[in-house]
């Protein structure tokens, strides 16, 4: 139960603000940074309460990715979701008026860049969410193209609402499960090549026609979505998946049903084990 203080603050947020506080001056003594605040910065508008300590020192941390920080031994396959989008180019910056930040990068050595490297360890990675990642420039788009090249041992990978519309000279050969729901794909052309796919999610792209599916023929994909894609309208649409797919046995969260199938061969296919494979009159 909390009890309240003389400062009208709560015990347990005392507490928080004691230890955000020697968090603060640790930060600070580790990195050589002064807290300042930046001009013109308050919270959410307001002048800053002179009860609470000064923020954290965001500004000197906010382009750099979980490698460039010092001291750590955070390997890319311990990481679910990590944050891979790189910071602003150098004329980004200045056209921000954040050229200060410039002075904390320093030329990188190829020691230093094969330490990264092996410190991301794409390679062992068998499950990663690299959704949301807000790929505004193309060098970051590459960047993430980078990664996924690595990914050869990833089995689930979600890449949700990252703008993207050619993954074709991607290779991902044992991803089991791939999302990539909220891109701007047009064509299954345009996919990476996961061989071993048994789950695919399309939901809203662009793909305006099925040619190309039976690219996924010879894979064991099992379940596939293609919901608010204009594919979805097309005449026979759920007959003409199923035939291109006979190993597909879920289409948009739906089993695979009778009149999914085209007859009078579609209609054999759907017959259950052990029938005598008559067509029903």
């Amino acid at each position: 139960m909390q009890t309240s203080s003389s400062s009208g603050l709560t015990t347990s947020n005392q507490k928080f603000l004691k230890f955000y506080s020697s968090y603060c001056s640790i930060l600070r003594d580790a990195h050589n940074v002064p807290l300042v605040l930046p001009q013109n910065r308050g919270t959410l508008g307001q002048s800053w309460d002179p009860r609470l300590p000064f923020p954290l020192p965001s500004d000197s941390f906010k382009y750099l990715g979980w490698c460039d920080i010092e001291e750590h031994s955070v390997r890319g396959n311990q990481l679910l979701c990590p944050r891979v989008r790189e910071g602003p180019s150098e004329e980004e910056l200045f056209f921000r008026k954040e050229e200060y930040t410039l002075k904390r990068r320093k030329q990188v050595t190829d020691a230093e860049k094969w330490e990264k490297r092996m410190q991301e360890n794409w390679e062992n990675c068998a499950e990663l969410n690299l959704s949301f990642q807000d790929l505004g420039d193309l060098y970051q788009v590459e960047n993430l193209k980078r990664i996924l090249h690595r990914l050869i041992r990833v089995e689930k990978l979600w890449l949700v609402d990252n703008s993207l519309t050619d993954l074709s000279a991607i290779r991902l050969p044992r991803c089991r499960e791939l999302n990539v729901n909220k891109n701007h794909f047009t064509s299954f052309k345009q996919l990476p090549k996961v061989p071993q796919i048994q789950h695919l999610s399309l939901a809203e792209n662009n793909i305006t026609s099925l040619s190309g599916i039976s690219d996924f023929r010879h894979t064991p994909l099992e379940s596939l979505i293609l919901k608010r894609n204009p594919c979805e309208f097309q005449e026979r649409y759920r007959q003409l998946v199923f035939s291109n797919l006979p190993n597909l046995k879920i289409l948009d969260g739906i089993p695979k049903l009778p009149e999914d199938c085209s007859p009078p061969e579609g209609l054999r296919r759907c017959l259950p084990s052990g029938s005598s494979g008559s067509i029903p009159h």
